[in-house]
């Protein structure tokens, strides 16, 4: 499989010489590095080739790498149900380029590139509806960007007075910084399951 999917990468470079940057074989699956600007182009070609045959869209997803100028790598993962293989196109971008959008060669990348959207706040050249698709109206920031604080900036509440949601910043209250540790190695008094049979095992080492 690995020589296979060396081939394909090899055949792949050879085709597309302007778009793709590098292959990569590793972990019994291909990548293909391409540039951004090119990436219609390219997802057209292994879709079309009949070498190739990647006609269905797995995922999209995002790595963010805060330290690089390039920051995101958005990440396509596609399967040739005619060839029995896997490929993954990577491109890297900056904060703020714009990627285009592959809609038009898979109507399946809608919502997969507004989750990136949402999670990443990477965006879309060329995207009929791009917007929002797993987080709330109103909702500040990208949650999946290394620098997104994990208590996130705003929370929700039922407010009874107002007989709405409100939103507010949050506030963490000292209830949820008092903590109760079930477990014997915190220096607790009482005996959970199991722990009889340590005593009984210490004794009789004694004996």
């Amino acid at each position: 499989m690995s020589e296979a999917l060396q081939e394909l990468g090899a055949y792949i470079e050879f085709k597309r010489p302007d778009c793709v940057v590098s292959t990569e074989v590793a972990f019994g699956e291909l990548t293909v590095k391409v540039v951004p600007n090119s990436l219609v182009e390219v997802v057209g070609f292994l879709k079309s080739d009949p070498r190739c045959g990647f006609s269905t869209l797995v995922d999209i997803t995002a790595v963010d790498h805060p330290e690089r100028v390039q920051r995101f790598d958005v990440v396509y993962h596609f399967l040739s149900m005619y060839q029995n293989h896997r490929v993954r196109l990577r491109t890297q971008v900056r904060e703020s380029e714009l990627v285009p959008s592959i809609v038009s060669e898979h109507p399946s990348a809608n919502w997969f590139e507004r989750e990136v959207f949402d999670m990443f706040g990477i965006l879309f050249s060329g995207h009929p509806d791009l917007r929002r698709i797993l987080t709330d109206y109103g909702f500040r920031g990208y949650p999946l960007r290394k620098d997104f604080p994990t208590t996130g900036y705003t929370e929700v509440r039922y407010d009874e007075e107002k007989k709405r949601v409100v939103y507010e910043p949050v506030k963490l209250v000292q209830e949820y910084r008092q903590f109760d540790f079930m477990s014997p190695w915190e220096g607790a008094e009482y005996i959970l399951p199991g722990d009889e049979k340590g005593d009984a095992d210490a004794e009789g080492e004694k004996a």
